[in-house]
């Protein structure tokens, strides 16, 4: 059937193959479809299945022959492929080039040609002696009270204030839109049932200052001149024009911070010095945790720069849609709500995309990179490993074990299991053979908020 095939190397790992059939395969694929077609068609002034040949080729002739050439693709590709080097991605269905031109001559070998894109290769950089630095963190007694006060505003109890006006601190819920010149809503501005606390600054356009004093149901229009260097670029240089209506005032009684506190938040805890313990001992495990990822990322970074490797778009592409998944989770899910927030701040999707899209490629290389110095390294995974990591998921998935495990393997997760086991194996030998050298000393809160 295959009279030729020829593979060539394209831009961005992507392969070209080009095959030639020869003409008695596409001949006798036809003749087939042909036989197929005649045994059920339905043609008016003949008997279902006693179509004669001549007459299906005289009306349908040509979209069989361009069936018979897709067969013959699919079937040529699925024999080609089983053996070739360079596999496509599994995700990844080759694509015919000159699709739209696709026509089967029968007295002729049916050429084509597809592409498809398949795993980069890797020139792996030095990657065991990484030099690096690693902050030095100081957790103190203002962590402490930090955290105090989040557990307080938690445990506050909020009542509503039908005769009162916004003061600081106060629990409001408003709506507002940007107004024009004329006093009409600005299309995609406008917003219902919006709460935030007033002084916190947790509002698009900050204006806690502008409503203190305003009643429920008060209007305001506020005329608002926001600096070229403002937080938020929409708004950056432009004087704008907000109109609110508060809608409620609530205010908060915070509860003193003592053994009650500590009790009303868990019954764990016996005193507050239960609870003061328990925030350093969480603390200290954030800064164990994020110190380990930090080392992890900034050793792997250096990797990338010293290595050589194309990455997929296809494989891009996939990790964006997955940051967008995620970042759809963060907000509940509500891929409309999402868009509008956007539209809000006259941003797409698309926009947030192509930001997102340098961490994306970062990202894409390093999963390549540990997959390379896993195979380079050999490092395997024994099933008792296996089965301690099964158990420790299932413990924080809160399934009984078995249960876990039966999921597991009704999902063939067995080898996914196997391969972050891997993976984590591989990060923690690119730690142990760095060298860490102390950086710079940095307060809780800000190395919490590093990214890398």
């Amino acid at each position: 059937m295959i009279k030729n095939k020829e593979l060539k190397a394209l831009e961005n790992s992507t392969i070209e193959l080009s095959v030639t059939i020869e003409k008695d395969s596409v001949k006798k694929e036809y003749d087939k479809l042909l036989k197929e077609y005649a045994k059920s068609a339905q043609i008016k002034g003949f008997r279902k299945g006693k179509v004669p040949p001549t007459v299906l080729e005289r009306k349908f002739s040509d979209s069989i022959k361009t069936e018979a050439g897709f067969n013959l693709i699919e079937k040529s590709l699925e024999e080609i492929l089983k053996d070739v080097e360079k596999k496509p991605l599994p995700y990844y269905t080759p694509k015919l080039k000159n699709e739209e031109n696709f026509s089967v001559d029968m007295d002729k070998d049916l050429e084509f040609a597809v592409t498809y894109e398949t795993y980069p290769d890797i020139t792996l950089g030095q990657y065991k002696g990484i030099e690096i630095e690693a902050p030095e963190v100081e957790l103190t007694q203002e962590d402490e009270e930090r955290e105090l006060k989040r557990y307080q505003e938690q445990n506050a109890v909020v009542s509503e204030e039908k005769d009162g006006t916004v003061k600081k601190d106060n629990v409001v819920t408003i709506n507002y839109s940007e107004i024009g010149e004329n006093g009409e809503i600005i299309e995609g501005t406008k917003r219902e049932d919006f709460t935030f606390t007033v002084g916190t600054g947790y509002n698009y356009y900050k204006i806690d200052d502008e409503i203190i004093g305003l009643k429920t149901d008060e209007e305001k229009i506020i005329e608002k001149k926001y600096g070229d260097d403002f937080e938020y670029k929409d708004l950056a240089g432009r004087n704008i024009k907000i109109k609110v209506k508060v809608t409620s005032i609530k205010s908060k009684q915070l509860p003193a911070i003592d053994d009650e506190l500590a009790q009303d938040i868990n019954e764990k805890y016996k005193t507050l010095d239960d609870l003061k313990k328990d925030i350093k001992e969480r603390q200290n495990g954030m800064i164990e945790t994020k110190l380990k990822t930090l080392k992890q990322q900034r050793i792997l970074g250096k990797i990338i720069e010293a290595s050589q490797l194309e990455v997929p778009p296809s494989m891009v592409e996939n990790e964006l849609d997955h940051s967008w998944n995620n970042f759809l989770y963060q907000f509940g899910g509500s891929e409309q709500k999402v868009l509008q927030l956007l539209e809000i701040q006259k941003k797409t999707k698309n926009d947030l995309l192509e930001e997102w899209k340098p961490s994306a490629i970062k990202s894409v290389k390093g999963q390549l990179i540990i997959n390379k110095i896993v195979n380079e390294e050999k490092i395997e995974v024994s099933d008792e490993e296996t089965a301690d990591e099964i158990k420790k998921q299932a413990l924080q998935s809160g399934m009984a074990e078995d249960d876990f495990k039966k999921y597991v393997d009704e999902n063939n997760m067995t080898e996914y299991v196997k391969h972050s086991i891997r993976e984590r194996k591989a990060y923690d030998m690119l730690v142990e053979n760095g060298v860490i050298k102390k950086g710079e000393k940095i307060n809780f809160l800000a190395f919490i908020s590093l990214n890398s």
